[in-house]
């Protein structure tokens, strides 16, 4: 389907908002107080499981932070139809915790990690199938790419341009895990649209 316009009601635009707002936030916080929202392996494992959620906040660099807003805006665009308050959060929620309990328990080598890119691939995901639910032949071809895309990675790597430009290696495990996030929502309503049945 060929979107000619914007979603710029409330329900689409106010979560992803919020979240770009966090994010430049939390960029311009020193760097004492960053440390101790970072996704770091080690301190998880002492008792600090906030940072399961907080590490996607941050970013190693300026372009990491713009390219990472850009998707957050790119995908609102794209899908911002289905958004409405509950189902982003939750979506973005259970993208974000499935992405770090992936790298924790599947990914020991991963000490740190920052960016919300694990979770837009969960985004992107959850997006397309819902292009899917409502009929759009598109969510098919998006759903076939992001995952052709993470395949890609997992066989050849990232793109050295990229990590340069972020001046950081891509986590490339964090858009597998946030993908199976991704996943997650619509099967907990499949689920219960079967059982109701």
């Amino acid at each position: 389907m060929l979107k000619l316009s914007l979603p710029f009601n409330s329900q689409a635009f106010t979560i992803p908002l919020s979240i770009f707002v966090i994010a430049v936030v939390v960029y311009l916080l020193p760097d004492a107080i960053s440390e101790y929202l970072i996704y770091d392996r080690n301190k998880i494992i002492d008792g600090e499981y906030w940072r399961y959620l907080t590490g996607h906040f941050l970013h190693t660099n300026f372009n990491h932070l713009l390219l990472n807003l850009a998707g957050l805006t790119m995908l609102w665009a794209l899908h911002g139809d289905h958004y409405t308050n509950k189902s982003y959060s939750e979506s973005f929620l259970l993208s974000a915790v499935i992405c770090s309990l992936g790298i924790f328990y599947l990914v020991p080598d991963m000490a740190r990690y920052v960016g919300l890119s694990g979770v837009l691939h969960g985004i992107f995901v959850w997006g397309a199938i819902c292009d899917i639910q409502k009929g759009w032949k598109s969510g098919y071809l998006l759903l076939i790419g992001v995952w052709g895309k993470i395949i890609y990675e997992q066989v050849f790597g990232a793109s050295a341009d990229v990590e340069a430009l972020i001046n950081a290696s891509v986590a490339i495990d964090a858009h597998l895990w946030g993908a199976v996030g991704g996943l997650i929502l619509p099967f907990i309503i499949f689920v219960k649209k079967r059982s109701k049945r």
